[in-house]
């Protein structure tokens, strides 16, 4: 549930990628879905700015269970 600011990328697929160390559904590390709560907005801003690149990466090795869309805020 989001608050206010900058909303959480989860999408509720909560499984960690082996090689990348990225959440499949999500593509935050273990480290930022941990910091989430704690974080600024610039810094979730920043987070939200790497996401379609690995996004792009997971899907081009068959490995997410994230949408295509880009919906960073």
């Amino acid at each position: 549930m989001t608050t206010a600011g900058v909303p959480s990328p989860c999408i509720s697929v909560c499984r960690m990628d082996d090689a990348s160390g990225w959440c499949l559904g999500c593509a935050r590390t273990i480290d930022e879905i941990a910091a989430w709560g704690v974080l600024d907005d610039d810094e979730k801003r920043a987070v939200w700015a790497q996401l379609p690149a690995r996004h792009a990466l997971l899907r081009s090795r068959g490995a997410t269970a994230a949408p295509a869309a880009d919906d960073r805020p």
